[in-house]
């Protein structure tokens, strides 16, 4: 695998000279900002740094690290996206075979000529150390002997300078060849924990599965048990993907949809983004409402209009909402609230459909599916499967703070393939929302805190 950095004055501009050396389907890792130093060490400004990484193999353009046996999945890999900084991973592509549903990241493989920064590596050594600590933990606790904990050293030197050899194809062939073996005897007890772990958290068995398939590969490396906790941490975050949110763009107004089932939290939600764009951002927020079934949901949706001073229109019928819309034509952003309906009613799930088909083609939009961390994992299957028979979506978890197991959200990602956006941990309006942190939900599901 070749790993290079690059700098720009902005995120944009780093990440084009990324593609530029790179190729278009160059996998970025990491993007961070970082201060640049001067005359004598004085600070002169900060800039934009860029890790990218592409797989150094024959093939003119093969997955994203092992190559995929029949039937088999290309697995990914890079410690890079342990950073503590937020991981850009929009280039990275799902890919399924009969029998595997879980995302895989693909990148070309054009060679890179770009000068490797030099990177602050306490984010990335600090993220590794927790990881195998948690891990130690939960080892601990069941009675197995702990691995031995990293050297600050052997942690930086693994996250320092990835070599390609490291990343090297490796055949399938069964985990365990030697339990006489200490450091064999280890990875058993680490993969039994894990899978505990997981299983604690309800992940799906068909991914923690599928999962354990791609670490078995990366268990017959010879670069130990160390390596095969990074490549965990690392994997899981590539999963999980680079979340989504809510960009404007020039063609005024952007419209998003807030669709999901009752009581999942739409509308708070709603007001907590109307005031992040209003407030914090200073632009031109409308809010619409297509919730006519319940006389409750407008007038919430309206005293949240009322403090955050913008303008709030009422959608009676389907055919309506391109008239309402003009009415903002001018404004940045209109977040419209739909009708929360039971995904088995099939009249209401009409209306829905109608309502996203009326839009006027000029007007961009977004559509997020907004559900909640605690449904029922087979509930969550049925609504996501209705919605995604008519429209495509990004996701939104609520009430995180009301459960302590994650593993849905991991679940539920890869069934749908949808990017993660936003996660809300409360009612408190703006505050109790955020994008969502992929390596602090990894950290979630490996039994950190």
């Amino acid at each position: 695998m070749t790993i290079k950095k690059f700098q720009g004055k902005t995120k944009e501009e780093a990440i084009a000279l990324a593609k530029e050396e790179m190729g278009a389907s160059v996998v970025i890792m990491n993007v961070k900002e970082v201060r640049q130093k001067g005359f004598l060490g004085i600070f002169k400004g900060s800039m934009y740094e860029v890790t990218a990484a592409l797989e150094d193999d024959v093939m003119p353009q093969p997955s994203f690290s092992i190559p995929p046996a029949p039937s088999a999945r290309p697995a990914s890999h890079g410690f890079d996206a342990v950073a503590d900084e937020e991981i850009s991973l929009r280039d990275l592509e799902s890919q399924e075979t009969a029998n595997n549903r879980m995302e895989t990241p693909k990148a070309s493989l054009r060679a890179a000529k770009a000068e490797p920064v030099q990177k602050d590596l306490s984010g990335d050594t600090m993220a590794l150390k927790e990881a195998f600590a948690a891990v130690n933990e939960v080892m601990e606790k069941n009675g197995h002997k702990p691995i031995a904990p990293l050297r600050e050293s052997q942690a930086a030197q693994m996250v320092a300078e990835p070599k390609a050899e490291e990343f090297r194809p490796l055949s399938s062939v069964e985990f365990v060849e030697d339990l006489g073996s200490e450091r064999d005897e280890q990875s058993h007890q680490f993969f039994k924990v894990l899978y505990k772990v997981l299983l604690d958290n309800e992940v799906d068995e068909i991914y923690i599965n599928q999962f354990m398939d791609d670490l078995d590969r990366v268990s017959h490396s010879t670069n130990g048990l160390d390596y095969l906790i990074s490549s965990v941490y690392q994997k899981m975050i590539l999963k999980l993907g680079q979340p989504e949110v809510i960009s404007l763009t020039k063609n005024k107004p952007k419209v998003v949809f807030f669709i999901g089932p009752t009581g999942v939290g739409k509308t708070t939600t709603i007001a907590k983004i109307a005031s992040r764009f209003k407030v914090e951002q200073e632009k031109k927020v409308a809010l619409l409402t297509a919730d006519t079934y319940r006389i409750a949901a407008a007038e919430q949706l309206r005293t949240y209009a009322n403090i955050l001073d913008t303008p709030l229109s009422i959608i009676y019928t389907p055919e309506d909402i391109g008239k309402e819309i003009e009415k903002f034509a001018d404004y940045d952003l209109v977040l419209v609230d739909t009708a929360g309906f039971s995904h088995k009613n099939d009249g209401q799930r009409e209306d829905m459909k109608r309502l996203l088909k009326n839009l006027p083609a000029q007007y961009e939009r977004q559509i997020y599916l907004v559900l909640s961390a605690t449904t029922k994992y087979k509930d969550l299957i049925e609504i996501t499967d209705i919605y995604d028979e008519f429209c495509d979506f990004h996701l939104i978890f609520t009430k995180l703070d009301e459960t302590s197991a994650y593993g849905n959200i991991l679940n539920i990602k890869l069934h749908t393939g949808a990017q993660l956006s936003y996660v809300t941990t409360g009612q408190n309006v703006p505050d109790d929302i955020e994008v969502v942190d992929t390596q602090k939900l990894v950290k979630l599901l490996l039994g950190g805190r």
